[in-house]
């Protein structure tokens, strides 16, 4: 008698009893997530806008949208569950700000304070173009097994892409990108680059001119099917990285930032947001 299709049922079985306990559901309530996952997000469409507020548009004047996708109560619970539960086991390479404990955009910018030259670039519709058999591809090189991976899959995206909007979205996202950060990463250390990550901005800066290592690195990333927004991209001596102004010295906030902190503080507002933010951003010049 052949026990494998038994055995393989059993692990199947202690596979899903594993996941429902990891995020605190019963099995009929992760059953009916997974039924009915496509069907419980709620889509809306917003007009992109460029940094100065104006309305982005294709060649032919289509205005460019952003689609965003919240899941249902349910649902996002069962998300924030992975993520703090499953997720957060998973530890990702230095360089990777977005989506990680204790790292910010702050702490993204601050890594090239002091570099001359600065390249900046960012994805195109990063979470839309990741696709679920990418997703359960990146599960799988992460040594989760393929029942386990197929779960997780199913729960973090839906119309087989990243929904922008789910709280698993940017650790998904992580997870895909894993394979390309480590090859930037080896890349920028072999040139003396600082190479880092933001969700879908990424920065590379050194005291020496690099542009003419700038076509390999848009390479590398196309290579990973991945799709570089060209009209991001822009190498200069000094420029704002993921809205923080950078300098040899320190960093600070953008001029839009600084003028809002400006208005909190003349209209006398109990919380101020603005400037607490900006004070976590100056915070980090102070010499320890």
């Amino acid at each position: 008698m052949n026990s494998s299709p038994y055995k393989a049922a059993v692990f199947q079985k202690y596979e899903f009893k594993k996941l429902c306990h990891l995020i605190g559901f019963t099995k009929e309530q992760i059953e009916g997530v997974l039924l009915n996952a496509d069907v419980t997000y709620r889509s809306w469409s917003e007009d992109k806008l460029d940094k100065k507020g104006l309305v982005k548009t294709y060649k032919d004047g289509t205005i460019k949208k952003r689609t965003y996708r919240n899941p249902s109560v349910l649902l996002k619970t069962v998300q924030s569950r992975i993520n703090k539960n499953i997720f957060s086991r998973v530890r990702f390479l230095p360089n990777v700000h977005g989506g990680t404990k204790k790292k910010s955009n702050i702490t993204n910018a601050k890594e090239h304070q002091g570099n001359k030259y600065l390249f900046g670039t960012d994805l195109t519709d990063f979470y839309p173009n990741i696709k679920a058999s990418q997703v359960y591809s990146a599960l799988i090189k992460r040594g989760y097994s393929p029942h386990f991976a197929h779960w997780l899959t199913r729960l973090t995206t839906t119309n087989d892409e990243v929904p922008q909007g789910a709280p698993t979205s940017n650790s998904v996202s992580n997870l895909v990108f894993f394979e390309t950060d480590i090859q930037l990463a080896a890349f920028c250390k072999e040139n003396n680059i600082t190479y880092t990550r933001y969700v879908d901005d990424l920065t590379f800066s050194s005291p020496q001119n690099f542009g003419p290592l700038i076509e390999n690195i848009l390479l590398l990333i196309s290579n990973n099917k991945f799709k570089v927004n060209h009209r991001k991209t822009d190498y200069a001596r000094y420029q704002l990285i993921t809205g923080i102004k950078i300098f040899l010295f320190k960093i600070d906030g953008s001029d839009k930032i600084i003028e809002k902190a400006k208005e909190e503080l003349l209209n006398d507002k109990p919380i101020k947001p603005v400037n607490n933010y900006l004070h976590n951003i100056r915070k980090t010049n102070k010499k320890k």
